[in-house]
């Protein structure tokens, strides 16, 4: 590869990541202003709660639209109609006037932001296939394991010279550069000739596939199990196991610091051992730290005995995520935007409906956390492997090999446990 070619992929890779960020600095970038927000709104700790939640919907809502749009009218253009909407929301909800008001803007900014998200999973698909795909889903995968993490910094930092609006401001700012790089410097990813068949088409025939179906809850389900373990922690490493907020902060870098050690780990292996295997191995090691945390609620085990079963819950992540992601949109290039918007809604969705169960248990109880991230996981498991086997005689198709431009080429008829490892 020319310099001048390494330098454009490196580019694209830059960009799409940043697209990957937004939604995650959505969501957390404003953490630390919200007793603030909530004093400057007249509003309580319950209202205040439904911003975050109306981010979460919206960047679940949001990718059921731009998947579509990106395969019926090409990628550029939803992207930027989606950046578009995603700073002006931004700027609106530095000046709301009132909780609802605010609460409603939440939701629009998360639209708007769902279409980076999506859009850059489908640029991927578009512009690779088997172990390249696995590889560039890994690197997106570091981006989605850190933002959550440093976003509350940067937020905090920012708020040592402005008020919460400004933390808006920002976002609308970054909003406005990534709308202006997008512009200049992503192409248009999407074939010609991908498919453009209506919407319920598509996501039946998606939802049809269950090799797919698999892959997709496999993810979502994992994903699921992160979140119940960020929403319940706080409650259990803090109230009952007497943490400070420093040394809380402390445990979750960590884990999240595994998280990122195992993306980079499965991008370095997949063209050794395959997607599918990495995929298994991250799903084993979730469901042997989600029952290690369960074992450990149970038996009121020492305190690092938990947070060994946290750190490898966590960790398995990195390996699950990009590995399925690859997976799932191996045989969809055609219509790559739908599958990474299923992909995506089922991530955040099955987030949002599940992970508040684990803080049923409030300051007291552990048990609901733990029951969560042991059992998430082992469904997980169990969905790949009843979906995702190829049935006796049956001889499943492989993905094709593409082009730069998503071209398919002539197709041999492969079993897919080969595929996946191609």
């Amino acid at each position: 590869m020319s310099n001048d070619a390494a330098g454009r992929q490196t580019r694209f890779i830059v960009l799409l990541a940043a697209l990957v960020a937004l939604g995650p600095l959505s969501v957390d970038g404003y953490l630390p202003g919200l007793p603030d927000l909530a004093g400057d709104l007249r509003a309580g700790a319950a209202a205040t709660q439904l911003t975050i939640t109306a981010c979460l919907a919206g960047l679940a809502i949001g990718q059921l639209i731009a998947g579509p749009l990106s395969d019926a009218y090409g990628r550029r253009r939803p992207l930027l109609a989606g950046l578009a909407l995603y700073t002006i929301a931004s700027a609106l909800c530095a000046v709301a006037p009132d909780i609802r008001t605010l609460v409603g803007l939440r939701l629009v900014q998360g639209i708007g932001g769902a279409f980076g998200i999506v859009i850059a999973n489908a640029m991927v698909r578009d512009r690779t296939s088997g172990t390249r795909t696995a590889r560039l889903f890994s690197a997106l995968t570091l981006i989605t394991g850190l933002a959550p993490v440093f976003a509350p910094v940067l937020g905090g930092q920012l708020l040592r010279v402005t008020a919460w609006p400004g933390i808006f401001v920002s976002l609308a700012v970054l909003g406005a550069v990534m709308l202006a790089a997008s512009a200049a410097g992503l192409p248009e990813t999407r074939s010609a000739s991908a498919s453009r068949r209506p919407l319920p088409a598509v996501f039946g025939q998606l939802l049809g596939d269950r090799v797919f179906t698999g892959y997709v809850l496999a993810n979502g389900l994992v994903f699921a199990a992160m979140f119940a373990y960020i929403s319940g922690s706080p409650f259990v490493l803090q109230d009952i196991h007497g943490l400070s907020p420093q040394q809380y902060s402390a445990v979750f870098a960590v884990n999240a610091a595994g998280l990122i050690a195992a993306a980079r780990t499965s991008g370095r292996l997949v063209a050794r051992a395959g997607a599918r295997l990495l995929l298994l191995a991250g799903l084993l090691g979730a469901t042997a730290g989600g029952t290690t945390v369960l074992g450990a609620v149970l038996t009121r085990a020492p305190l690092p005995v938990l947070l060994i079963g946290l750190f490898v819950l966590v960790s398995s992540v990195g390996l699950v995520m990009p590995n399925a992601a690859a997976q799932a949109l191996a045989d969809h290039g055609g219509h790559a935007g739908s599958a990474a918007a299923l992909l995506g809604f089922s991530q955040f969705m099955f987030g949002a409906a599940l992970a508040p169960l684990a803080g049923a248990g409030g300051a007291t109880d552990a048990l609901p956390m733990g029951i969560i991230v042991a059992v998430l996981p082992a469904l997980a498991l169990l969905a790949l492997g009843a979906l995702t086997r190829p049935k006796p005689g049956e001889r499943t198709r492989g993905p094709a090999p593409q082009g730069p431009a998503g071209h398919r080429r002539p197709r041999r008829h492969i079993d897919r446990r080969r595929a996946d490892i191609q």
